[in-house]
């Protein structure tokens, strides 16, 4: 399915459309515009839709749809793919589904992610092919509707020349002419019966027509005599001494062709024979090598298999791979910023300036207690200073 032009024909390259065209008929035959494109909202495809790349996104849905679809029309359940799905994981469930079919899947998933192509063609067309066969369809000899051969037209042959044309053409002078005939010929029975009498035993009858007047009235009557005969091609009078010419070369070439086929006839047969003598002799000398042929075909097809099941195993392995690589990205990004933060030097000078600045607060909290205390002392001092003087005065001291 996927070698090159070199190795399939100059064809190879146009194998898409006519398959995309095969595709279509077969959507038509299961009715695919009342189901499938009403559940879907979508416009019926054009006959070459997925043979050309157009829009790879909507092709790739339309794809992965109408697969699911038509695997559903198949007898087996299919859960429909949605936009948050895993493209790898949907394809290898249609290539599963595909192969399930008998179909020959040797391409890897990726080479339908473009949801056009040779390959998604082949794909879509093997699974119709596998939706008319569970709903029972057969393809039936095409019907041919009966020639029916029309009478040949009657050709009116101008050429045939009739009594009433001619009278048609001489007029009124044929009547004339028939008349004076009428005429002499009644003179000249009277001569040949009076010739009769005088000559019993004769028989012979003579013309007593002047030579001179009969030339004058052919010269008369020429001109309306003169018939011109038309030509038709279709009429088969016409071709009758060329076929009959036709005839005498085939039969003096089937002659020489005969011979030189029956000739070329046995030359076949003995060729022929010594082929098969040579097959049978070459099947007997080489009977090993294809025994050994036919088990290296099947050993290649179970590593193809294995290849198959450990390929979708490693799909699933790589999208794994691939989310705990994240996880490990995002841990490092959160380890670096923590390790930036730890050998930040900002904070410690902050926090020394901070101590700085409590230290000369409380110094000058120091000074300002002692003052205070000062100030207390000296008050409690002017108070006894007072008290002892009030006593004094009063006399209770």
């Amino acid at each position: 399915m996927d070698g090159t032009e070199s190795e399939h024909g100059p064809g190879t390259a146009h194998q898409a459309f006519l398959t995309m065209e095969e595709l279509g008929d077969k959507l038509k035959l299961l009715r695919y515009e009342e189901t499938f494109l009403k559940q879907h909202n979508m416009k019926p495809f054009s006959r070459h839709y997925f043979a050309l790349a157009t829009n790879p996104g909507e092709q790739f849905h339309a794809f992965a749809s109408l697969a699911s679809w038509l695997i559903n029309q198949a007898g087996r359940p299919f859960e429909a793919p949605h936009e948050h799905d895993d493209p790898n994981a949907t394809l290898a469930r249609i290539l599963t589904e595909l192969r399930n079919t008998g179909a020959a899947v040797d391409f890897p998933p990726s080479r339908l992610k473009t949801g056009c192509g040779e390959l998604v063609c082949y794909t879509l067309d093997r699974l119709a092919e596998a939706a008319l066969t569970h709903s029972n369809f057969a393809w039936q000899m095409p019907l041919y509707p009966e020639e029916v051969q029309e009478d040949e037209a009657i050709v009116i042959d101008d050429s045939e020349l009739t009594l009433d044309k001619v009278e048609e053409s001489a007029g009124g002078n044929v009547d004339d002419y028939e008349d004076e005939e009428e005429d002499e010929s009644l003179l000249d029975l009277d001569k040949i019966r009076s010739k009769k009498q005088e000559t019993p035993g004769a028989d012979v009858l003579e013309s007593q027509t002047d030579a001179a007047a009969w030339s004058l009235e052919l010269e008369r009557i020429l001109p309306q005599l003169r018939v011109t005969v038309r030509s038709d091609h279709k009429d088969w009078r016409s071709h009758i001494e060329q076929m009959h010419q036709h005839r005498e070369g085939i039969d003096s070439a089937l002659l020489d062709s005969k011979g030189q086929l029956e000739r070329l006839q046995e030359e076949m047969s003995r060729t022929l024979e010594k082929i098969s003598s040579r097959e049978k002799y070459m099947n007997t000398q080489l009977e090993g090598l294809i025994q050994q042929y036919r088990t290296v075909q099947q050993q290649l097809a179970q590593v193809k298999d294995q290849y198959r099941q450990g390929s979708g195993g490693v799909t699933e392995r790589a999208q794994t791979l691939a989310e705990i690589t994240e996880e490990l990205e995002k841990v490092k990004q959160d380890m670096e910023e923590r390790g930036s933060s730890m050998t930040d030097g900002g904070p410690l000078v902050r926090i020394k300036q901070a101590l700085t600045r409590l230290k000369q607060e409380m110094e000058h909290m120091d000074v300002r207690v002692g003052v205070v205390e000062h100030m207390l002392l000296q008050a409690r001092v002017s108070d006894k200073h007072d008290m002892t003087r009030d006593m004094h005065a009063n006399g209770t001291y």
